[in-house]
């Protein structure tokens, strides 16, 4: 089942135009005057990505305690993520985003099911999910994942381990970047901005009790990247 946010969007949004005094909905004029201010508005400085922006976003991931791998196609990404469990001794079971469910699974010996993940442990809670992503970001080796019917959050949220399959031509530098990006994308009337943004940068932890970092505290404690150089 799945929950439908709109409504209570609408709702919360029409709450603050009446407070500001508008009679409804933005016109055409004024989202035009928006988009050009955020064209015209100079960005911050930033640091400088050296070199290559997938080498430098491994890097990145793997200081964060991610792990990465990298193939040459999409349809090789299977074989990636078999591989990966394979060495974590991990069973060939996952839970995927429908977006992913072209690619051919069974050939790589991996079960993949098409649905939300189990979380539950009496009833069998799923431990691996398998995501792509919106973009990355080279400065941080962060995973950068918009909510949707499409691409739920609890796969990539509720599983013990997470696989994301990133496409090398969505790798960007900075977080500027990647709103720049999701504004161009994403910000237009029709295609509304996503409801959650998530932002993962290597597993799940937490340093609240005595200042050990534990893994695993709130998400996933393994995450493993794809990269896929020829997408």
């Amino acid at each position: 089942m799945s929950l439908d946010t709109s409504k209570s969007r609408a709702a919360i949004l029409q709450r603050i135009r009446t407070n500001q005094r508008r009679p409804g909905p933005a016109t055409d004029a004024q989202r035009a005057q928006a988009e050009d201010y955020l064209a015209r508005h100079p960005s911050g400085p930033g640091p400088a990505i050296p070199g290559d922006l997938t080498r430098h976003f491994r890097q990145t991931a793997e200081r964060m305690a991610s792990t990465v791998d990298e193939v040459s196609s999409v349809g090789e990404a299977p074989g990636a993520v078999a591989r990966y469990l394979l060495a974590q001794g991990l069973a060939p079971n996952v839970v995927i985003w429908p977006q992913l469910a072209e690619l051919d699974w069974a050939a790589a010996g991996v079960a993949a099911a098409v649905r939300r993940p189990k979380r539950d442990e009496s009833q069998g809670a799923d431990p691996v999910g398998v995501t792509s992503c919106f973009c990355a970001l080279a400065e941080t080796g962060t995973l950068v994942l918009t909510s949707s019917r499409e691409t739920p959050s609890s796969t990539h949220l509720l599983p013990e381990t997470h696989i994301a399959i990133v496409p090398a031509s969505r790798i960007v530098a900075t977080m500027e970047d990647a709103f720049a990006l999701m504004r161009a994308e994403r910000g237009g009337v029709a295609d509304m901005m996503p409801r959650a943004i998530n932002m993962v940068s290597g597993p799940s932890r937490t340093g609240d009790i005595e200042q050990t970092i534990v893994l695993g505290a709130h998400g996933p404690y393994r995450v493993h990247i794809v990269v896929v150089a020829g997408a």
